[in-house]
């Protein structure tokens, strides 16, 4: 068949980039024809809140970028559109993850199924974002009534979907594990290569910083277990996208300069295996969540998680088998890492294992060609 793939590409950096090269080479894999239509301007300097928006690592190989679609400028919205058109593609997978791009991606959809030929399936990340602003609602209403088939990756945002639309189809499907970041290092290398102690027990934080993701609550988790004594550090990987100086104050206020790590930068893909592999526990604890492009990643490498009960993240991670549930508020998730080191990481490993089993790029890429055909 063929396919193309809405959304970002090399060189823009991040998660969906990475998903998006990982799905369109499961495609070609499959023996389907697949490209990437991507964006020449994603984000406005100004309203964009990391360092930049570009990767530095090498292009994805044998994978057709196409890089035209300004988010903000509707004649190349309608130039994308009519390109897409002609192709008279089988089907198009659109990303939806935030309602700014609602226009964009609303107005290309709807220019290119005038051909009467190309299905088009959402993969909806969000659908009710994390933060909220003016116009969201009209924005994604705009956006969903295009397509005509939706993938969502937890319950929690097939939920979002429906207060929009009922009567389409759609599929939940797990999110596929990241198997594109190399191969599982040892804790000791990954530790001498990023340089932190060997014989600490290591606590992970990884990914963008945002107010929604609880990195303060995880902080104030620390000052908790730091009234014991313990030999826990917490190591924090990834950019601030907001103002770091609250975090760095709240370090301050509790005296955790020695017993939290930063390395606050864009993480690259080459090194992500590292950071996973360093770690005694990946934590993740969130205030408000759909699902977790990092869980995924850390089913791949084999970590165990401690979760916040909410949205969609308790149900990819089984209590006590992969992973530890807990509250969002500092000190059930100091429990929750007490508990973790009490039972030991070797507990958890074989549940991890098994679970590993439903997350496959096959999955997805089978579920997209169902619903086109629906």
């Amino acid at each position: 068949m063929r396919i193309a793939i809405i959304g970002p590409a090399y060189p823009l950096r991040g998660g969906l980039s990475t998903f998006n090269h990982r799905l369109a080479k499961e495609f070609i894999d499959l023996g389907h024809e697949c490209t990437i239509w991507s964006f020449s301007l994603q984000y406005p300097s100004i309203l964009f809140p990391g360092k930049t928006q570009y990767s530095d690592e090498p292009a994805p190989n044998n994978i057709n970028i196409i890089s035209e679609i300004n988010s903000i400028n509707p004649l190349s919205w309608i130039k994308v559109g009519n390109k897409l058109k002609k192709q008279e593609l089988d089907i198009v997978i659109v990303r939806y993850w935030l309602p700014f791009m609602g226009p964009a991606l609303g107005t290309i959809i709807r220019i290119l199924k005038r051909n009467k030929k190309t299905k088009v399936v959402c993969i909806a990340d969000n659908v009710i974002p994390h933060e909220k602003r003016i116009g969201d609602k009209i924005f994604t209403k705009y956006f969903l009534k295009s397509c005509d088939a939706f993938i969502t990756m937890s319950e929690k945002v097939m939920k979002d979907l429906r207060t929009f639309d009922n009567n389409k189809a759609t599929q939940i499907v797990e999110h596929p594990l990241y198997d594109n970041f190399g191969n599982i290092v040892s804790k000791y290398d990954a530790r001498a290569y990023l340089n932190i102690p060997q014989d600490e027990k290591i606590v992970l934080f990884f990914g963008f910083i945002r107010k929604y993701k609880g990195l303060d609550l995880l902080i104030e988790a620390m000052h908790e277990l730091n009234k014991k004594n313990t030999n826990i550090k917490l190591l924090i990987a990834g950019e601030f996208y907001e103002d770091e100086e609250q975090y760095l104050q709240l370090i301050k206020q509790y005296n955790l300069e020695d017993k939290i790590i930063l390395h606050t930068n864009f993480i690259a893909d080459s090194e992500v295996k590292y950071y996973l592999c360093s770690a005694d526990v990946l934590v993740q604890p969130y205030k408000n969540a759909t699902q977790s492009g990092v869980t995924p990643l850390a089913y791949y490498f084999e970590k165990p998680m401690i979760v916040t009960n909410v949205g969609g993240l308790p149900a990819l991670v089984p209590d006590k088998k992969c992973g530890i549930i807990v509250e969002p508020n500092p000190k059930d998730i100091a429990k929750g890492i007490e508990e973790f080191f009490n039972i030991g990481e070797a507990h958890f490993i074989p549940f991890i294992r098994n679970e590993q089993q439903k997350f496959s790029w096959k999955n997805i890429a089978d579920n997209i060609l169902s619903l086109s055909n629906k």
